[in-house]
C-alpha cells in the first residue's frame, strides 16, 4: 500500500474537519505552528485503536498492559537502533515532559537547567513552572553550516551556574539534527567531567532521514548511560501526540531506584488507550514510517531550497531528522517579529523564534508535516510577503 498520493490528495477542507490543532486557526490561516502531522497515522495503530474501543478497554491501565508496553518497546529499539535495554528499563509516562519534570526532581531544588539553543520551547515552560532557572547556551554552525554544539560554552556555563541537568534533544528539535556518534561522545565526555545529569529527549528518533541515523545517547557509553535518562515516544513518528503515551527508559541504578519506587508508578497516568496504539506502532510493520519519512524529507527540502533561491539573506537549516525547517531571517530585511507579521500578512501561523530561547530572535519555526500542495501555497505567502512589506 502506498501512502503518498493519500496525502497528496489532502486539501485544507479536509483537514480543518479533523478538528486538529494545526487546524483550529479560522481559514484562510495555515497552521505551520505545532509539531503534528496532517497524514493521519499507520493503518496497524488505526486498527488497534478501534480493537481497543472495541473491547470498551476505557479504565486504569492493567499491569499485563504495561508488560507488553515494555516489550513491544525494548523490542523497538533494539531493531531500529541496536540499543539493548531491559524491558523492566522501560516506563510508561504521559508525555516526555514528565520526564524532564522527573529529571529535575532528581537535581537539588532550585539548580539552574542548562539548554543548549535553540530549543523546543516547553523545556523552558517547565522549567520556569518547577522554579528552575535556565541558562541558555547558544548552540554554533560547524564547518558544514550544522548547529552543534559549543562544549566550552557548555563546561564553563555548568560550572559557573551550579547546574545539575542539562538538556539533550537529538534529534534537535528546531534544527533537525541528527547528532552524530563523534558529537555525542564529546557531549557525553564534558558532561561527566562536570558532574551533571542529562535529560535525553529522543521523541523524535523515528524520523531521520536518508543517510542520517539515531544514535541514543544513553548507548554511547557507560558514562553517559550513568548521568542521563531518556524519553521516547510513538507520539511524532506515528502521529498520536493526543493519545498521551511516551516513555522513559532507564540507564542507571539512580534512576531505576526512582522509578520503581514512585507510588503510583506513572504508567497508571498514562492513556490506557494510548498504550495499546503505543504497541501497535512500536510494531507496526508496514511500510507507514519509511514513507511518512521519505515524504516529510521531501518537504524539508522543498522549504530549504525555495526559502533560500526567493529570500536573499535567508538562512534555513537542512534537517537531518523531523519535519521542523529553523529559518533565520536576521539579515534578510525581515520584521522583527516576523511570526506576527507572517500572522497578519501572509495568515501562516508558525512559531516566532524567540520562544526557543534568546539566540532565535528574527527567527521562525515552521512545521512542514503537510500535504505538498498545501506546503507549496504556504512557502509561496511566506516568500511574497517578506518579499513585498
Amino acid at each position: 500500500m502506498s501512502f503518498r498520493a493519500t496525502f497528496d490528495n489532502l486539501t485544507a477542507e479536509d483537514l480543518r474537519a479533523t478538528g486538529a490543532m494545526k487546524w483550529s486557526l479560522p481559514a484562510p490561516t495555515i497552521g505551520a505552528f505545532v509539531a503534528e502531522m496532517d497524514f493521519g497515522t499507520s493503518p496497524a495503530v488505526q486498527a488497534a485503536l478501534v480493537a481497543a474501543v472495541e473491547k470498551g478497554c476505557f479504565g486504569y491501565t492493567p499491569d499485563p498492559l504495561i508488560r507488553e508496553v515494555q516489550d513491544a518497546t525494548a523490542e523497538r529499539l533494539l531493531r531500529a537502533h541496536e540499543w539493548r535495554v531491559e524491558p523492566s528499563d522501560v516506563h510508561p509516562v504521559p508525555d516526555v515532559i514528565t520526564v524532564f519534570e522527573q529529571a529535575m526532581a532528581q537535581t537539588s531544588a532550585g539548580s539552574p537547567v542548562v539548554i543548549p539553543t535553540p530549543s523546543y520551547m516547553n523545556f523552558f515552560n517547565a522549567a520556569a513552572t518547577a522554579g528552575r532557572r535556565v541558562v541558555e547556551v547558544p548552540m554554533v554552525l560547524d564547518e558544514a553550516g550544522r548547529h552543534t554544539w559549543d562544549l566550552d560554552a557548555l563546561a564553563a556555563a555548568i560550572r559557573s551556574s551550579g547546574a545539575e541537568l542539562v538538556v539533550l534533544c537529538n534529534p534537535h528539535n528546531p534544527t533537525g539534527r541528527a547528532h552524530t556518534r563523534a558529537e555525542l561522545e564529546a557531549f557525553a565526555q564534558v558532561m561527566t567531567d562536570t558532574g551533571v545529569r542529562v535529560f535525553a529527549d529522543e521523541i523524535w528518533a523515528p524520523l531521520v532521514h536518508a543517510g542520517h541515523r539515531h544514535i541514543p545517547y544513553a548507548s554511547v557509553s557507560e558514562q553517559a548511560a550513568e548521568h542521563s535518562i531518556t524519553a521516547i515516544s510513538t507520539s511524532k513518528g506515528w502521529n498520536i501526540p493526543g493519545l498521551k503515551c511516551a516513555q522513559a527508559v532507564t540507564t542507571n541504578d539512580r534512576d531505576r531506584e526512582q522509578w520503581r519506587n514512585m507510588t503510583p508508578p506513572l504508567a497508571h497516568r498514562t492513556s490506557t488507550i494510548g498504550q495499546a496504539a503505543t504497541i501497535a506502532a512500536y510494531r507496526d510493520q508496514s511500510d507507514w514510517l519509511p514513507e511518512v519519512t521519505a515524504y516529510l524529507e521531501e518537504n524539508t527540502a522543498l522549504v530549504h531550497d525555495q526559502v533560500v533561491e526567493t529570500i536573499p539573506g535567508a538562512r534555513v537549516t537542512r534537517p537531518e531528522a523531523t519535519y521542523v525547517s529553523w529559518i533565520d531571517l536576521r539579515e534578510a530585511d525581515a520584521p522583527e517579529d516576523p511570526a506576527t507579521f507572517l500572522l497578519e500578512r501572509a495568515g501562516v501561523a508558525v512559531t516566532d523564534g524567540s520562544q526557543c530561547g534568546a539566540v532565535g530572535q528574527g527567527c521562525i519555526r515552521m512545521t512542514t508535516a503537510m500535504p505538498q500542495p498545501i506546503l507549496r501555497e504556504v512557502i509561496g505567502r511566506v516568500t511574497s510577503a517578506l518579499r513585498t512589506r
